[in-house]
């Protein structure tokens, strides 16, 4: 009986603490300005577009080989 009853308080202490925690990260995130958006926008298409690229020289070999 001793065994659950300090098994709940460690579930609802790991609770607390997660609670905690996250009340922590939400308060230090914060929405990011127009200027800091754009730049996310624009580095992600940048990637996306490499990625493409990539893709289809690769996928033009292959073709040509085959």
């Amino acid at each position: 009986m001793e065994f659950q009853q300090e098994g709940k308080r460690t579930r609802w202490s790991r609770l607390k603490s997660f609670i905690i925690e996250s009340k922590r990260v939400y308060r230090v995130t914060k929405k990011p300005d127009k200027e800091e958006f754009k730049m996310v926008v624009k580095v992600s298409a940048i990637g996306i577009g490499i990625i493409g690229a990539i893709g289809f020289i690769i996928n033009m070999i292959y073709q040509m080989i085959a």
